[in-house]
Formats: C-alpha cells, structure tokens, sequence
C-alpha cells in the first residue's frame, strides 16, 4: 500500500498565503508555527469531475479546530475556496485530485511556543496532487499498535491538529508487521480509529463505529452513517472491543484519501471469509454514487 511518486506531480504549483510557486522551490519560514511545534491544523478534500465532496463541511471543520487553538485570524469560507480555485486553475487539475489544506498560526517574531509571538497571521498552503484513493481494493491488513489515542481530556481529538507524532509512531509499528494500517484504541481498550481512518464493522446485517470519544468528528464517517439512514440499514455507534472486530462478518475503513476500504485481516485473524463483504461493497457504491453527484463546484 506504499503510495509512489505520480509523474504527473513533478511540476506542481503550491499556494503558499496566495503565491503559487513550483513545489521544489515552495517553503515555509523556520519561526512558522507549523516547524516550530506542529501548531497547525488540516483538512483533506477530494476533487470530482470539478467538485469538491463535502467542502463546506471540510472547511467548518477547519474553523471549529482553528477556534479551538485560538487561532487570532482565521480565514474566510471563501477566501480558502477562492485559493483552491485559484491552485487548481493553475496546476489544469479537474478531476482525480487530492487536496490538502494547512492553516498554520503563521510566523513568530522569535522562537517559542507562545502564541502571542504570532503577529503576523495565519499561513495558508493549498497543496492539491493528482492521487486516486490510496487503498487497494481487495482488503486491507491491521494490527493493533500498542500507542493509544488519547481521550478528550488529554487532547479533544475533535481538534484537527498538525501533530500527528502517535499516528506516525502506530504507522511505523504497521509497517514493521508488515500490515498496512494500524488499528487504535482508546485508554479504556475499545477501537478508537487506525492511525489515518475510522473503523466500521458489520455483524448480523448491523453497521457499528466506535463513538467520537478517542477518534475526530471523521466527514467520510458520517456520510456513511447518513447512507445507512436514508437505505434503512441497521446501524450505530458505540464502544466496540478488539475480540468483536476479530468475530465480525466485515470490516471496513473509511477516509476522504482512501473513500471505503474492506479489511480482510486483522491481528492475523481472517475477517468473515477474507473476501470484500457485500455490505462494504452496498455502502461503498453509495458513497461513490453520492461523490459523482454531489458537491460544491470549484472548477
């Protein structure tokens, strides 16, 4: 599941606070906020025939992280759409296409950790790739990492934030196993999500998730969610255990990078007869039947 380099993506243009420059030269300042202690937040959007899924609901999400850091600027719903215009214009991108959206705190006067050293607002980089969904289509292995995400207390994972150090520390016990994502929990022992996507599992015709306790408000989560409810579809959210996951007919990831993803192992148990499931195969052509009709024209 290694993603590789697309050549398509060798001359890219990157909006950096509105300046587009060729993505070997583009950079950030040493004193921005995001080098300097990850304090930035993100969003990941995905272009289809033109339109960007769920894009208003990305870009409150945005908001709510950047509120919740105290972020002294923030900017407008419309002007990050107009930027993104602007950076798929001049990349000719329409389709197929991966965006990543950063709002850092901006550029300190000097090295710190205190907010108040930020007085020149915000940085915004656009970063937009020609990337197909990244997950392959016969079935994803997990393992659960023994790093545990943390509860609201510690550090609300209702914040989108930058610092993204215990996701990459469960990817690299993934990647040692041999797996292609890691499975995580919560302090209590329950699923929370794996290091990049929200978990599903469906047994006995019944659509479960974990609760918003451990893992973020996921977009591509509750879209399914709202798929089960106008299809009638049994479905909840509650605290879910490993041995549950390891006895359920499917399992499946969710993630605007990756859309839906079935699981066929898991901690080297096989998931139901290791195959894609047909609830997975049922929700995944609703949501792609929703991405092909649905959402905010930017192209």
């Amino acid at each position: 599941m290694l993603q590789t380099f697309n050549e398509k993506n060798r001359d890219l243009l990157v909006n950096i606070n509105g300046v587009l420059i060729h993505r070997d030269k583009a950079g950030i300042s040493p004193f921005d906020s995001a080098v300097q202690g990850g304090d930035a937040v993100w969003e990941g959007l995905r272009l289809y025939g033109g339109r960007i899924f769920k894009l208003v609901e990305h870009l409150d999400r945005l908001r709510s992280s950047a509120k919740a850091l105290a972020f002294a600027e923030i900017p407008s719903h419309e002007r990050i759409i107009d930027e993104i215009r602007k950076t798929l214009a001049a990349n000719k991108m329409t389709d197929g296409v991966h965006i990543r959206l950063t709002l850092t705190r901006g550029v300190k006067i000097t090295s710190g950790m205190d907010p108040r050293l930020n007085q020149a607002g915000p940085t915004l980089i656009v970063l937009a790739e020609h990337k197909a969904p990244v997950y392959g289509r016969t079935g994803l292995s997990l393992i659960t990492s023994s790093i545990r995400r943390f509860p609201p207390d510690c550090l609300d994972p209702k914040i989108h934030h930058c610092n993204l150090i215990q996701s990459i520390l469960a990817k690299i016990e993934a990647n040692v196993a041999g797996a292609d994502d890691a499975v995580m929990l919560d302090q209590r022992g329950f699923l929370a999500e794996t290091n990049a996507t929200h978990v599903f599992m469906v047994t006995g015709g019944v659509v479960e998730t974990s609760r918003l306790v451990a893992c973020p408000e996921g977009i591509t989560r509750e879209t399914v969610l709202q798929i089960c409810r106008s299809q009638a579809i049994p479905h909840g959210e509650r605290d879910i255990s490993m041995t549950e996951i390891y006895r359920a007919e499917e399992v499946f990831c969710t993630g605007t990078m990756g859309e839906l993803a079935a699981v066929t192992k898991v901690d080297g148990r096989t998931i139901g007869d290791g195959a894609v499931g047909p609830m997975t195969i049922r929700l995944g052509g609703l949501y792609q039947e929703r991405t092909a009709a649905e959402g905010s024209q930017v192209v």
